[in-house]
Order: structure tokens, then sequence, then C-alpha cells
């Protein structure tokens, strides 16, 4: 399909230090000032994706939105990372429970349309930042994080397009600490496409 106004660049990474023409701040203070809060339902996500990305090799690669995974190994993996956590950035009277959504999605043409929902990943990390009390969460701290790794096969086995934290503990096991987390990956996950 030939446009008029020329091929996509392709995506680079940027260090924090671009200028925001027309004012004295740089891109980090951006990035500060809309990424500082760890606990919104927003940002968590990329967050946990980004670990999932370093564990595999993969984080000298931008992050593209509307890729149809969330994660590609330099070797062709392609990993969906969700997400979830017990404490929330509003007020609670109680732990949120953990259910990971979106294990099936579209995949987005350049036409704009999406496709039939599918799974669209060759393996699943599913990530729980664990504390639960709000003076001892720390998002950048790896040790409060747990991770559980499940092949394509087994998700797509259960038909279903969420799983509860629950259900991914009897499907995978124990979770795995960051440490380990690349191996569990390696041993799991088999590339199908």
């Amino acid at each position: 399909m030939a446009t008029t106004w020329g091929p996509l660049p392709a995506p680079r990474l940027l260090s924090g230090e671009e200028p925001i023409s027309g004012t004295d701040a740089r891109l980090r203070d951006f990035w500060s000032w809309a990424y500082s809060d760890l606990r919104t339902n927003t940002t968590r996500p990329l967050l946990a994706e980004y670990p999932v990305a370093r564990a595999v090799g993969a984080e000298l690669r931008p992050r593209v939105e509307w890729d149809s995974c969330d994660v590609r190994t330099p070797d062709g993996l392609r990993l969906e990372v969700k997400s979830g956590a017990y404490l929330q950035a509003w007020e609670q009277s109680k732990l949120t429970a953990i259910a990971f959504g979106g294990l099936r999605a579209r995949v987005w043409g350049p036409d704009g349309r999406g496709v039939d929902q599918t799974y669209n990943a060759d393996g699943y990390v599913f990530a729980v930042q664990t504390a639960t009390e709000h003076a001892s969460y720390d998002a950048l701290e790896l040790g409060q994080w747990s991770f559980w790794v499940l092949p394509r096969s087994v998700v797509v086995g259960t038909g279903q397009s969420s799983l509860g934290l629950a259900r991914v503990q009897e499907l995978a096991g124990p979770p795995v600490s960051y440490a380990g987390l690349s191996d569990r990956i390696r041993t799991i996950v088999v590339r199908t496409a």
C-alpha cells in the first residue's frame, strides 16, 4: 500500500536527554511527570514488560505500542506480559484479586482494521507485584515481583481470554524470581510461528 507521506520510520531508543524544543525541559522531565506513579494500571504493565524484555535480551528494541505481542526476543520468540498487583493507586477496602485479561487480542493491519482475536504469543509471562502494604510497596524492587510462565499451547488449551492468579498457579506451578526468569522462559517457551 503506497502512501504519500513516506515510509514509517523505525522506532529508536531515546536517552531522555533530548530537549523539548521551546522549553528548558528534557524528555526525561516528561517521563518523570507522566510515569512516576508506578501503581497505576496504565504504568505498572509497561514497567512489568521491561524486566521481561531485559531478561531475554530484548530491551535494545523500543516497545512498539500496537505490536501483536509485548516483547520480541532477538531470536524471534513472541512474549505477552500480563501483570497485576494487590495494591492500586486509589483507596481500597481490600486487596485486589489478581486476574490477567487480554490473553487473546486483535492484530492490527496497516489499514487500521483488526483481525479476529487470537492468541498472538509463543509464551505468556504473568507478573505480580506482591506488596500488600503501601508503606513497603516498591515497584522498582524486583524482589517484590513474582513471575509465572506458560507456553502458548497451555494458554490456548484453556480457551479463555482471561485467567485468575489461582488458575495460572495451577497451570504453571511455583513462581520464579526475576533471577530465574530468563531460564524459565527459555525452558518453557518455544517458537510456534
